[in-house]
């Protein structure tokens, strides 16, 4: 009888230690997922930000076009950039900036149809437009992995696990303004 008392209690601390285990894979697992996920929005952040300076370059080119938005355009890219080592709010914000202002550059070069007709132009605005929308699909990836880590961080058990081994949550990357959700349309 009292051999049975002991298998049952080297079963249950087996059944224990593949449960943490099990719950420390997941964290590991979907923290792995998380920086995986910024990295991406990061690439496509950057790419973004290589193609301003030829866009300012190219309306340049337009003596009419009003370079205080051009101004703003650099300046705020030069923000983003300082910005490429904060977390996701800080960097959420300045990078909502360079979109704003964009949006601003592309509804102001409807007055410009010599500028519209221009094939860097139009090419510069397509490339942008193909990486706004691949930005939007990356935040969206990456803030589902973000719930799913902190869903495992705060709940019940996996949350003791988490406690156990220095497991943290992710912030969110949020825009400032609701209505930046929506890639903008660059098209003529």
């Amino acid at each position: 009888m009292q051999g049975l008392w002991v298998w049952g209690v080297i079963a249950v601390l087996v059944l224990l230690a593949v449960a943490v285990i099990y719950g420390y894979n997941r964290l590991v697992f979907n923290r792995a997922r998380v920086a995986a996920a910024w990295s991406d929005i990061d690439v496509q952040l950057k790419r973004r930000s290589s193609l301003i300076p030829q866009l300012v370059d190219c309306l340049k080119t337009y003596m009419a076009y009003e370079s205080s938005t051009l101004t703003a355009l650099t300046e705020q890219r030069s923000q983003a950039q300082r910005a490429e080592r904060s977390d996701a709010n800080e960097r959420g914000a300045a990078e909502s900036l360079v979109s704003a202002t964009l949006l601003q550059v592309f509804a102001r070069a409807e007055a410009y149809p010599e500028l519209k007709a221009d094939s860097v132009f139009l090419d510069l605005q397509h490339n942008l437009s193909e990486v706004e929308e691949t930005i939007q699909m990356a935040r969206r990836y990456y803030n589902g992995a973000v719930r799913e880590l902190n869903v495992l961080v705060e709940s019940v058990p996996s949350n003791l696990i988490a406690n156990a081994f220095g497991f943290t949550g992710a912030v969110y990357f949020s825009l400032d303004d609701a209505s930046q959700a929506q890639p903008p349309k660059m098209e003529f």
